[in-house]
């Protein structure tokens, strides 16, 4: 029987007890120590999400972590002297408070808890976080964010950050970072129409009236997702993700025969499947199971997917710019320049080069062209480049025009035949025309859209916000993408819409998160939308600068959904097994698909650039169900499509903890509804969330 008197009992330890297994050492103090992971090189992986505390003034050594009875693993800091051991606080060292950022009434200051409902510190909405607990390694996550910060500034967040989410320091700051944020993403927000519509049949009045439309439905979508889908400060517009399936359904063999302008009749056929596709994906979000789905999604999933949507467009990128090499090679070297070597030049506290690389190589790019044609460089004599190939008879003229059409400055009238006021409207093409077997294709890619944007609303939460979002606000802003595409699909962009996954790289670099900035860029790009000549002048640039910068922006997309694995244990075997074969299947089962029953003596009706989208008159599959052909045949010549299968089944089927995954943390809807900075961040604004308060699976 136990000894009732106090004196003889054993006093008890800190609670909670120490854990059994140090916690991972951050890869700095790795570097300084020599530790070695048990994976196979560096480990620089942590958490991925959930947002804890930080104290200044915190150590860092695994010995203290083990042995040191003044750490207190509640409150995430070390113990002051005048603190006791069993918590109660006497006294507290002025160095061990944080240091606020915000006001109490944004979130300062305030307990923030975990998941489990112990309290893990004081929160401040502007410092990154620390674990309140750990049991093991091989089990449970680290609630920090990583702490890996290049010289770009990539990682970093909230202090290296100019404007945070809600920030809102005037109208003209305001105006002039919103207009560098969007000039710095031109080429994903124009881009696309210059490939689709000559592809369709198109003319130069057509791809002006396209390239207005897509500026008009971008800046709608803009704001409605920043009012009322994630609410974080990220662009929308025609995707890179749609532009395979579009051409695919462009090159389908009933279009192929047909002879003109086809122009309106194929894109009516792609409205009619981004309509149907932009509904499956509304209802995938506001129906909550996107909130089920996003838990096979992580970075290992994202990464391979999002990159192979960029490699996916290798065969079109230098074969047009082999055209006139002359000018293609000089704006990918000027990029290059501007983006690499000269990306440290600061200019008035802008590094202008790095955050214009894309406008400057297109302007002086562009000069080099105007000089070349005023010389005569791409001028031959007796040969007109506007007559019609089957009435030229000379050879030596049916070997140039080509050239011509490429290279010359001049050789679009889309500036000199544009209004100067045209007001995009629904249906402008026509009624739009509906196939199941193109719909299911795009439902389809609209999934692997919906990929990209978690990463993209993971990535650049940790930048700007507060906190991650809450699985209900991810679900919400898939679901308000859906309806963005609802839009592009009515108004006829070709396209679906999509958050750009360059938004990442230009928050980073910019270091600008204001939704207030976006919203104002969003207004401004409707006034222009509006204005013809601006689609006029966007559709006249060169064919060769549009193939140029599109090799840029297509490395940039595999760049960034490579970076992804930062979140993840990059060196771990089994990632890097699981990365590596997703990216070769990726383009060796398409490559299969679109070579199949294809002879180099076979000519087919399109440029050697746009045969891998021709799959569906001769690909492998070929059963007595023509539609069923059409639907398999494309989707497995799709780069992404195999990339995001072989991904999400290795990824949630080999075994793996959840920090060598690196699995997304999305932040607790029941801790985010207590805290006022994340109700601002995420909270629907006129008091629309209260409205929809029964649905919680689109909410906090």
């Amino acid at each position: 029987m136990a000894s009732s008197d106090p004196n003889k009992r054993t006093r008890p330890g800190p609670w909670p007890p120490a854990p059994e297994s140090a916690a991972m050492p951050p890869s700095s103090w790795a570097k300084k120590t020599g530790f070695r992971p048990k994976f196979s090189g560096e480990t620089n992986a942590s958490d991925s999400g959930q947002i804890g505390i930080q104290i200044p003034g915190q150590q860092q050594s695994t010995r203290r972590r083990e042995s040191d009875p003044n750490l207190d693993l509640e409150a995430g800091r070390v113990r002051s002297r005048q603190e006791k051991v069993n918590g109660e606080v006497v006294g507290e060292r002025e160095k061990d408070k944080p240091v606020r950022k915000r006001r109490d009434s944004d979130g300062g200051g305030r307990v923030v808890k975990s998941t489990n409902g112990q309290a893990v510190g004081t929160a401040t909405t502007a410092t990154t976080a620390t674990p309140a607990r750990r049991a093991s390694r091989n089990e449970d996550v680290v609630d920090v964010l990583p702490q890996v910060v290049d010289d770009d500034g990539f990682m970093s967040r909230h202090s290296h950050m100019k404007y945070e989410l809600r920030d809102t320091p005037g109208l003209v700051p305001i105006g002039l970072y919103g207009f560098q944020h969007y000039l710095s993403m031109l080429g994903s927000l124009i881009l696309i129409p210059l490939v689709i519509v000559p592809a369709m049949g198109g003319n130069y009045e057509d791809t002006s009236n396209v390239v207005s439309t897509v500026l008009f439905v971008s800046g709608v979508t803009t704001l409605l997702h920043t009012s009322f889908g994630s609410r974080l400060p990220l662009i929308q517009g025609s995707s890179f993700v749609y532009l395979a399936p579009a051409l695919a359904i462009i090159n389908s063999p009933e279009f192929l025969a047909l002879e003109g302008n086809n122009f309106k009749h194929i894109m009516k056929e792609l409205q009619g499947a981004i309509i149907i596709s932009s509904a499956f994906q509304a209802i995938l979000g506001y129906s909550g199971l996107m909130s089920v789905l996003v838990r096979l999604i992580n970075p290992v999933v994202v990464a391979p997917t999002v990159a192979a949507v960029g490699l996916s467009f290798y065969s079109y990128g230098f074969p047009q710019i082999g055209t006139c090499f002359e000018i293609g090679a000089v704006q990918i070297l000027l990029v290059i320049i501007f983006s690499l070597y000269l990306r440290k030049i600061s200019i008035l506290g802008h590094r202008v080069f790095l955050i214009y690389a894309v406008p400057l190589g297109l302007a002086i790019t562009w000069v080099l062209a105007f000089l070349l044609t005023a010389l005569g460089a791409y001028s031959y004599k007796g040969c007109d480049m506007n007559a019609p190939i089957s009435n030229i008879i000379s050879d030596h003229c049916r070997k140039n025009i080509p050239r011509m059409k490429h290279c010359r400055a001049d050789a679009s009238h889309a500036l000199r035949s544009a209004p100067w006021f045209r007001f995009p409207y629904p249906l402008q093409w026509g009624t739009p025309v509906f196939h199941w077997k193109m719909a299911l294709v795009m439902c389809v890619v609209s999934i692997i859209s919906s990929v990209d944007s978690v990463g993209s609303y993971h990535a650049s939460s940790l930048l700007v916000a507060s906190r991650p979002p809450t699985p209900g606000v991810l679900s919400r802003g898939i679901g308000l993408e859906g309806l963005c595409s609802l839009l592009a699909g009515l108004w006829g962009t070709g396209t679906g819409s999509a958050t750009l996954t360059e938004n990442v790289h230009t928050i980073a670099v910019t270091k600008m998160g204001s939704r207030r900035a976006i919203e104002l860029g969003a207004c401004v790009l409707i006034v222009l939308s509006l204005i013809g000549k601006v689609g006029g002048f966007i559709a006249s640039i060169p064919d060769v600068i549009v193939a140029g910068l599109l090799c840029f922006m297509w490395t940039m997309l595999t760049a960034l959904g490579l970076s992804n694995l930062r979140y993840s244990e990059a060196g771990s075997s089994r990632n890097i097994i699981i990365v590596g074969l997703s990216l070769f299947l990726s383009l060796s089962i398409p490559a299969y698909f679109q070579q199949y029953g294809i002879s180099p003596n076979s000519k087919l009706p399109v440029p050697n650039y746009f045969q891998p989208y021709v799959v569906a008159s001769h690909g492998p599959i070929r059963t007595s169900f023509g539609g069923l052909n059409y639907v398999l045949n494309t989707l497995l010549s799709l780069h992404m499509v195999i990339a995001f299968l072989v991904a999400v089944i290795l990824d949630n089927t080999v075994p793996g903890s959840r920090q060598e995954r690196g699995v997304y943390v999305w932040s607790d809807p029941e801790t985010a509804k207590r805290e006022p900075a994340v109700a601002k961040d995420y909270g629907l604004p006129f008091r629309v969330g209260k409205i929809f308060r029964w649905v919680k699976w689109v909410g906090l």
